[in-house]
């Protein structure tokens, strides 16, 4: 009789929030280019944090359907109904993923990501990649933890190998890696200043055009996270 029940499901803040939030773009309540309302605002109407309403953003922002604006807000941009589903669907079905199966997806594409960029590189792309390294390194001295700008610096080594696919697929599973980060407290002060380290030697690599090398630094970089996905009964 039981094996004719299916689990339920419930589903976290976030997801409801960004539900929620595509209904009033699928609606027309909120048109392409007009402001969602203020997070504040947001919060207090479905009874949430605004912690978890700025999770929701970040995580749209992430994924194109809206821009944030320092001092404006968060704009709505110009996707289409059928897109625009497709992408809500594909956040909220990513939430099933397990933590092993996301670093095992990163560490693909970081690593080609790095090859690329040591291929294609610009000096532009050195000084975009230089200063994602100094807020890191500056967020670190400030508060201990820089998750976000730790991964800013590895989308900025994505933007300098000149695929857009590959990016987007970085940008696709940064949020979910982030929150996962931050739940089981994967970044502790112990390993900060390795990771500064690391960061140096990949972008050392990437700057001499090195493809070879800058696989090996990406590979020595993510070994302590492979090991801890594989030691970790997270799913």
């Amino acid at each position: 009789m039981l094996d004719n029940l299916s689990k339920i499901k419930i589903q976290n803040p976030v997801d409801l929030i960004i539900s929620q939030i595509k209904d009033l773009i699928s609606s027309g309540d909120i048109k392409p280019g007009e402001k969602l309302p203020p997070e504040r605002k947001l919060a207090e109407y479905l009874g949430v944090s605004r912690s978890q309403v700025r999770e929701a953003i970040n995580k749209l922002q992430f994924y194109g359907i809206v821009t944030v604006q320092p001092q404006s807000g968060t704009i709505v941009n110009g996707l289409g109904i059928t897109a625009l589903e497709g992408l809500i669907s594909d956040i909220l079905k990513i939430e099933d993923a397990d933590f092993k199966s996301l670093i095992e997806t990163r560490v693909l594409l970081e690593k080609e990501a790095a090859r690329l960029a040591a291929i294609n590189r610009t000096t532009e792309d050195i000084i975009e990649m230089r200063s994602a390294l100094d807020q890191y390194k500056n967020k670190i001295k400030e508060s201990g933890k820089a998750v976000e700008e730790d991964l800013m610096f590895h989308l900025k080594i994505a933007e300098a190998g000149k695929n857009r696919v590959l990016k987007s697929l970085m940008m696709i599973i940064t949020p979910d890696i982030v929150t996962n980060f931050n739940k089981y407290k994967v970044c502790t002060d112990n390993n900060l200043s390795k990771t500064v380290q690391q960061h140096e030697q990949i972008l050392h690599m990437i700057e001499d055009k090195n493809p070879e090398g800058a696989v090996e630094a990406m590979q020595d970089h993510l070994s302590d996270i492979i090991i801890f996905s594989q030691n970790q009964k997270i799913s």
